[in-house]
């Protein structure tokens, strides 16, 4: 018997995000059969392992994911992140407007190096505006949308 490919088996995407938002995106895509890499910290890994670093909610959300650590604060990680993005199709982040641009990963500069890449930018209040730069997490969301 022959196993049956699902629809996005040729998808290669990176989860550089963090908690749930963002991730949960690239766990959908490796539901579906994309190559998802999920890059961690150093040491600590995605907060949403703790405690004991295989939480019942990582082992959801991490599931169906190749896993990596890389420090995206430091420069040795961010072109190890550029390395791996030659390879992607797609990217899925979650940090605050600016951030990926501070460390030399927005858009603008993944796509001099792949012309190709989709990048997605999960925030819980928009990329602009007045609660742009706000941290949301689900409770937060809950709250804000009633």
């Amino acid at each position: 018997m022959t196993a049956t490919l699902r629809a996005l088996h040729s998808l290669r995407v990176l989860d550089v995000g963090t908690q749930v938002a963002g991730p949960f995106v690239a766990t959908i895509l490796g539901d579906l059969g994309a190559d998802v890499i999920k890059c961690e910290q150093p040491a600590l890994g995605d907060p949403l392992r703790l405690p004991g670093g295989m939480s019942p909610g990582w082992q959801v959300d991490g599931r169906n994911k190749w896993s990596c650590t890389l420090n995206l604060r430091h420069q040795q990680g961010q072109a190890l992140l550029k390395r791996l993005a030659e390879w992607a199709d797609v990217l899925v982040e979650n940090f605050r407007p600016g951030t990926m641009a501070r460390w030399g990963l927005a858009f603008d500069d993944l796509r001099l190096i792949n012309r190709r890449l989709v990048y997605v930018s999960v925030s819980g209040f928009g990329q602009s505006g007045p609660y742009a730069r706000r941290v949301a997490y689900h409770s937060i969301g809950a709250a804000f949308g009633g």
